[in-house]
């Protein structure tokens, strides 16, 4: 039996797709094969960051990619981007939820807008692109959507952040039942701490304490949280669905 994996005829969304981890995953299919759909919320240069990924991608091969300017807080934005990869693809086979944002305060300290906006983007944002992804997601396909270790752990000064993503894994439980019948797998993953620009704004002293607690001894990657996902959504995780795999070398042993 050969494990090459060949998705040439495959086409993915990544959220989030302009820097960190997004950004690997899109990478990532793309090697395999797939059309890459790359949203990013627009803020900032993810937008520029978004086209400059394409033209790299397209470079490799053509005609490829899709860039998609999108706020997942926003349901009409959402539903927008959809319908553009509907135009441009067809359909869909691979949803990869992957925006996500940190507004990090004690719970006595934060703010109801800072609860707030973490809330919109990182559980009511993967609500709604599982949503209205749902008709253009082809039978067979896959959701694979961005937890964290925080959701299952509790980290202090991320009580929006963990809420957030505990939801994640939850929202992933049911629709796996939800489209279980279309043969449609759901899964989340949960990463522990991984470099990117984000991990980056945790205090060195937190950074320090964090790192004596991993048994690989060592903080993790982006592409090696991209290619558990490809894995998730490729034929040789075809038994897995309603699950949150952990990525966090051993922390949570």
């Amino acid at each position: 039996m050969s494990y090459a994996l060949d998705l040439s005829d495959k086409v993915v969304l990544v959220t989030g797709a302009s820097q960190g981890i997004g950004e690997q995953i899109a990478r990532t299919f793309h090697r395999a094969g797939a059309s890459v759909v790359l949203n990013s919320p627009g803020i900032d240069r993810t937008a520029e960051d978004a086209g400059r990924i394409a033209k790299e991608l397209e470079q490799t091969r053509a005609n490829s990619t899709l860039v998609v300017v999108a706020n997942v807080a926003h349901a009409d934005e959402v539903i927008r981007m959809m319908g553009a990869v509907r135009d441009r693809f067809g359909g869909l086979d691979f949803l990869v939820n992957n925006a996500a944002i940190i507004r990090d305060r004690s719970i006595a300290k934060m703010s109801e807008e800072e609860w707030q906006q973490v809330i919109d983007v990182d559980l009511t944002g993967v609500f709604h692109c599982c949503k209205h992804a749902l008709p253009i997601l082809r039978d067979g396909g896959a959701v694979v959507s961005t937890g964290s270790i925080a959701g299952l752990m509790g980290f202090y000064g991320q009580c929006n952040y963990a809420a957030a993503k505990a939801g994640v894994a939850a929202m992933m439980r049911v629709l796996s039942r939800e489209v279980a019948r279309r043969g449609i797998r759901v899964n989340a993953i949960a990463p522990g701490v991984i470099e990117t620009a984000m991990s980056q704004t945790i205090p060195l002293e937190v950074r320090t304490s964090m790192l004596q607690q991993i048994p690989l001894g060592r903080f993790g990657r982006a592409d090696e949280i991209a290619q558990v996902v490809l894995f998730l959504c490729s034929p040789m995780a075809s038994y897995i669905t309603g699950q949150t795999i952990e990525i966090n070398g051993g922390w949570r042993g």
